[in-house]
């Protein structure tokens, strides 16, 4: 993934909001976990992974792929508000051997740790559960990508309509 790019669309995104909403003297970094957490949420409603006493079909795979980005805005926001976004990082994506629900647990898991610690190993954990969790649920790294720069440009026109 062409993280750095990415880095630099979301930090550019991030200070229009910011400065749109007066936000720059604002400590973001709890409301943007939380956002972050609810984005998850979302998602696991979308592949519905975890309703069991349902018959109803997860949504289309496009649907699924554009909540997903929306956390992948997030987890960029929190490692720009860390100062990560200067950093070399180099993810690894391991194959999860979690099914979808263990793997959105562990998520949110690593995102409740980071959160508490704000550190770069747990920052990279969050990033690298979150790919894991990207592959079991059968994306690839282009398709991230082309989704992130669409949902980017549909977060600009909401903020200009005043979303």
């Amino acid at each position: 993934m062409q993280l750095k790019k990415l880095f630099e669309m979301q930090k550019a995104l991030d200070s229009h909001i910011e400065e749109k909403h007066q936000l720059q003297n604002e400590a973001l970094f709890d409301r943007k976990v939380l956002a972050l957490l609810v984005e998850i949420g979302e998602l696991a409603n979308e592949t519905r992974c975890f309703k069991f006493w349902s018959v109803k079909p997860s949504s289309e795979k496009a649907v699924i792929l554009e909540e997903f980005v929306d956390g992948i805005h997030f987890i960029l926001s929190l490692g720009i508000e860390c100062g990560f976004d200067n950093i070399e990082i180099n993810l690894t994506r391991k194959q999860s051997t979690s099914d979808v629900t263990e793997q959105f647990l562990t998520v949110y898991e690593t995102i409740g740790l980071f959160q508490k610690s704000r550190e770069f190993d747990d920052y990279l954990k969050v990033f690298e559960a979150y790919l894991q969790l990207a592959s079991l649920l059968g994306f690839d790294e282009k398709e991230m990508e082309q989704a992130y720069f669409l949902k980017n440009e549909v977060n600009y026109q909401r903020q200009q309509n005043n979303y």
